[in-house]
């Protein structure tokens, strides 16, 4: 009898294995994937949101150089982080103005030049595009997966003017 266990524990052993490889091995592969995925989810809205609020208390230059560049040195820490420190992965920063009559939003332009009191928009939006996430798909060969474009619109506080001064904070 005592060797008829051997032979079950043997078999015992295998199951799990299989088993193991199987079923628990795919689930717990796919948990971290959606962990890690959701995280980088959740830091580039939120880096998003903190640009926005960045470019609504800093002073208008055109293309948003200012933004983009405080974005590209403040990305948080997370996966991919040098998608958006080295460009690809789009920051897109747009200003507005409001019509008076209607109040409706139009491209701001503005002839007075950057970082002046003459040019204070009235919302900003800056955007993520074309970030794929790649970091865990990378090692089992399967192509990144695309990430639908952030934005956040915020309306313009100050322009980064100060009342006292014509200084504004680039």
């Amino acid at each position: 009898m005592r060797g008829g266990n051997r032979g079950r524990r043997g078999q015992q052993a295998v199951e799990f294995g299989v088993t193991w490889v199987t079923l628990f091995f795919p689930l717990v592969m796919m948990l971290i994937f959606t962990a890690q995925l959701l995280w980088v989810w959740h830091s580039v809205v939120e880096f998003t949101r903190e640009g926005a609020r960045y470019a609504a208390t800093h002073c208008y230059q055109g293309g948003g150089a200012n933004v983009v560049n405080y974005m590209q040195q403040n990305t948080p820490i997370m996966i991919d982080r040098e998608q958006f420190r080295g460009g690809q992965a789009e920051i897109v920063v747009s200003y507005y103005s409001r019509d008076a009559d209607s109040g409706t939003l139009g491209d701001f332009t503005c002839d007075g030049g950057d970082c002046t009191r003459d040019c204070v928009p009235d919302v900003v939006r800056v955007g993520i595009n074309n970030y794929q996430f790649q970091h865990f798909v990378s090692y089992l060969g399967l192509p990144p997966v695309s990430i639908p474009n952030f934005s956040a619109t915020v309306a313009v506080q100050s322009g980064g003017c100060t009342p006292d001064s014509e200084d504004c904070n680039p």
